[in-house]
């Protein structure tokens, strides 16, 4: 891991374990059902890998509302007006 941190060029520290959560948060980013990711990660509790779920800001921001995806319904017409009584 030595090595290839410094063939990266990467002047943060890294850690196995800084690996692992930036493999998560991309896996989260890219859409990835959090049930999968922990799965990969091979935890029993779903709150264990809620740890390692942290959403940037944009992220969030960005997410489409499932109500934005229904179709536009046109409006109900309105109810005709009666005839005039005579």
């Amino acid at each position: 891991m030595t090595k290839a941190h410094r063939a990266a060029g990467i002047a943060k520290p890294i850690t196995p374990h800084s690996l692992r959560h930036a493999f998560t948060t991309h896996l989260l980013e890219s859409g990835t059902d959090v049930r999968r990711i922990q799965l990969l990660l091979g935890h029993r509790s779903l709150a264990t890998t809620s740890r390692y779920l942290k959403i940037t800001t944009s992220t969030v921001c960005a997410t489409t509302s499932p109500l934005d995806l229904l179709p536009e319904v046109a409006p109900l017409p309105s109810e005709p007006t009666p005839p005039p009584v005579f």
